[in-house]
């Protein structure tokens, strides 16, 4: 769509260059007005912006244009600034405001990370095990927080064995309006690395295949799902989803609350790494089930 909207406006564009400078055969989309350049742009992606911008001078001037990026930034941004950069200049153009949003900026003490998609400018979010309320995280019996590079907050939850598995989370935040899906970011088995190559540990994986993980999701304006999952194939991390969520008043902060139990207590269960809560743009499943990391 953007390349035919882009097609239309260069021919009405060239329309308003003299005559003369269009006789000139070094004439190109350089010479067009800056307003028409930006009116092109503004319905490209981000990422095309971005290329169209190295092109040439005339482009990168006419990418840096705010009306441009005001349109890819999300309807209620600047509450977003406001919650995740508060130390942000008032003078900050927007194309900045954007890469500032894409970047990974942490929340409460290091337990949440909020990001832009740079694509698509969706909210997304990550809770780490740390930001979670886990039955028995305190208990070395039970579980223990190992550092590995395969999380975004560099360290997981890893389980060896439990009666009584629960984990629940809760977050305020302003979403902007759209769907979005909350998944929980799991791996059965233990991963290390032995001379540069990933091995796993599956001594310590039991229990799961006897009943299935049940997953609940709330929000405060009385939004509720719920689904369940057997855990299986070790090795691997899969985003196992919980349920959707919308949000339709820009203005609003939604309120979250999310569960994941196995409280079967005729068996214990254990060898499991618990990394994070995400919470996506539903359109992201797509993704994830291309990628294979998708369950239920």
């Amino acid at each position: 769509m953007g390349a035919n909207f882009s097609a239309l406006f260069i021919t009405d564009c060239l329309s308003s260059v003299s005559y003369s400078s269009c006789s000139s055969s070094s004439t190109s989309l350089g010479d067009l007005p800056e307003s028409c350049l930006v009116s092109i742009i503004g319905y490209l992606d981000p990422s095309e912006i971005c290329k169209l911008a190295k092109l040439n001078r005339a482009f990168r001037c006419a990418s840096l244009a705010d009306f441009v990026w005001e349109s890819k930034l999300p309807p209620n941004y600047q509450l977003l600034v406001d919650k995740i950069l508060p130390s942000v200049p008032e003078n900050l153009g927007k194309r900045d405001i954007y890469s500032r949003l894409c970047r990974t900026n942490t929340l409460d003490g290091g337990t949440k990370k909020v990001w832009l998609d740079k694509s698509t400018g969706g909210v997304c979010m990550a809770i780490s095990s740390k930001g979670l309320h886990v039955t028995g995280i305190d208990d070395r019996r039970y579980w223990n927080h190992i550092p590995t590079d395969e999380s975004r907050f560099h360290s997981t939850a890893y389980l060896q064995q439990i009666w009584w598995f629960e984990v629940d989370g809760e977050v305020e935040f302003p979403f902007p309006p759209g769907s979005y899906s909350v998944f929980f970011r799991l791996q059965l088995g233990r991963a290390s690395k032995r001379f540069g190559r990933r091995i796993i540990n599956s001594e310590n994986i039991h229990g799961w295949d006897i009943k299935p993980v049940r997953f609940k999701l709330w929000t405060s304006d009385g939004q509720y799902a719920t689904s369940q999952c057997t855990l299986n194939e070790p090795g691997k991390w899969f985003h196992y989803h919980m349920g959707d969520f919308n949000v339709e008043n820009s203005n609003s902060w939604t309120k979250i609350k999310l569960s994941m139990t196995q409280i079967d207590c005729t068996h214990t269960k254990g060898g499991l790494c618990l990394d994070s809560a995400v919470i996506y743009p539903s359109k992201f499943r797509e993704r994830l089930k291309h990628k294979g990391f998708l369950k239920c």
